[in-house]
C-alpha cells in the first residue's frame, strides 16, 4: 500500500489504533485513511472468505467502512478496533449473500471453478497462489472464514473468535479441518508461502481508500 498522505506527522501511520480513533472522534476525518490502509486487506479478506466474489466483497469493505465511521462512538473498546471493525466486515458479508441468495441459484454442492485472473494477480508464482485461492474458495464457509482470518490474515485464536463470534475452540477445530481438506485438494503444496493469496494492496486499497473518504465527506 502506498503511504498516506492525510498527516505531515512523520509517525502518523505508526499511531495506536486508539490513538487514531480519538482524532477521528476529535473532528479530523482524514485520519480515518490511515486506519483504512491499515485494515483495508485484512477487511477484504474476511468479505471474501464469506462471499468468494471479488467485486461483491469490495463492495462490502466500503459499506463496513462507512458503517465503522458511522458508528464510531459505538466502539467501546471491549475488543480491539481491528476486531471490531472486522465483525462488522463479516456481518455485512453475510447480510449481502442471504440477499443474493434470494434471487440466485445456489451452487451444485462441491462446483468448484478457479478465478480469472486479474491484472493484479500477475506477480509472484501465479499458478500456485491461483491453486490455493481455487481450493480456498471451495472449502465449506465456516472453515474458509477461520482459514483466510488465521492462516492468511496471522490473526490469533482470540482474535479470531472474537471477530466471528465463536469460542476458540470453535477456531481451532475448524481451521485444523480447513488445513485438512486444503491438504487433500492441494496435495504436499499447502506449505508454499501464502503471500500473494488475495492482496488486496496498491490501486486497490487506493480505490477503496478514496471511495469511502468521498462518501464519509458528503455525507450529511
Amino acid at each position: 500500500m502506498q503511504p498516506s498522505m492525510v498527516t505531515d506527522e512523520p509517525d502518523a501511520g505508526a499511531s495506536p489504533d486508539d490513538v487514531v480513533v480519538a482524532r477521528v472522534l476529535g473532528g479530523d476525518i482524514e485520519a480515518f485513511e490511515i486506519l483504512m490502509r491499515r485494515y483495508n486487506q485484512r477487511v477484504f479478506r474476511a468479505a471474501r472468505a464469506v462471499l468468494r466474489d471479488e467485486l461483491e466483497a469490495e463492495d462490502v469493505v466500503q459499506d463496513a467502512w462507512v458503517r465503522a465511521y458511522t458508528h464510531l462512538r459505538q466502539f467501546a473498546g471491549r475488543a480491539s478496533f481491528a476486531t471490531w471493525l472486522t465483525r462488522i466486515a463479516v456481518h455485512e458479508a453475510i447480510a449481502r449473500g442471504r440477499r443474493r441468495a434470494r434471487h440466485v441459484a445456489l451452487e451444485a454442492a462441491g462446483s468448484m471453478v478457479a478465478p480469472t485472473p486479474s491484472p493484479d494477480d500477475e506477480l509472484g508464482s501465479r499458478e500456485m497462489v491461483a491453486a490455493i485461492e481455487a481450493a480456498t474458495d471451495a472449502l465449506p464457509a465456516r472453515y474458509r472464514t477461520v482459514f483466510m482470518l488465521r492462516d492468511l490474515e496471522g490473526l490469533s485464536v482470540a482474535e479470531t473468535a472474537g471477530c466471528l463470534d465463536v469460542p476458540e475452540a470453535t477456531v481451532k477445530t475448524r481451521l485444523h479441518r480447513a488445513r485438512g481438506l486444503l491438504r487433500t485438494r492441494l496435495d504436499a503444496t499447502l506449505d508454499v508461502s501464502t503471500h500473494g493469496v488475495f492482496a488486496f494492496a496498491g490501486h486497490r486499497c487506493d480505490r477503496i481508500v478514496t471511495a469511502v473518504m468521498a462518501r464519509i465527506r458528503s455525507a450529511p
